[in-house]
């Protein structure tokens, strides 16, 4: 059953297995109280860079929040997407479900590689150390992704070639 599963298949479906529950709590809480889930460990280092460095106001805040939720939904998508994928023997075998597992990875590495930078702007630690796991997970299932090819599929059969009239090949025309 378990023969035709890849590394890199195995590895997306332990990432969405993190990331959507994780990102998906953090994404409901800055949609049920956006200044509220901002602040939270997650996002902590998005709301302070947003007040300190950027000093937007508190509406705009707001918007840059939801924008932010928005990101993390659409990466826990493209992880689900991925994983409803995976679960179909033939699009496994032939890497049809990397196009939806890249996306994720690009998004995700994306929106954990800025809110890295802005947690080493203001200085927190804890919500840096997070966004680093983070980026570095999703770094190293695309490179286990690039690196890890799936298999070519099998050649078809050439078709015979009809025999010639001069060159019957039966017993009794030896």
């Amino acid at each position: 059953m378990f023969g035709n599963w890849r590394i890199g298949s195995v590895n997306g479906a332990l990432l969405a297995a993190y990331f959507i529950p994780a990102w998906t709590l953090v994404a409901f809480n800055i949609f049920v109280a956006p200044v509220h889930g901002l602040y939270e460990r997650p996002s902590v280092a998005v709301a302070l860079f947003l007040s300190d460095h950027l000093q937007m106001a508190g509406m705009d805040t707001v918007r840059a929040a939801w924008l932010l939720a928005l990101g993390r939904l659409t990466v826990v998508a493209f992880f689900a997407i991925y994983l409803a994928l995976l679960c179909i023997p033939r699009p496994r075998r032939n890497g049809g479900s990397d196009e939806a597992l890249a996306i994720a990875l690009a998004i995700g590495s994306l929106i954990s590689f800025a809110s890295m930078v802005m947690a080493s702007k203001v200085g927190e630690t804890a919500a840096l150390r997070l966004h680093a796991t983070e980026l570095l997970l999703l770094l190293g299932a695309a490179i286990v992704m690039v690196i890890e090819r799936p298999e070519p599929a099998p050649k078809a059969v050439e078709a015979a070639t009809p025999l010639d009239l001069e060159q019957a090949e039966l017993l009794h025309n030896r």
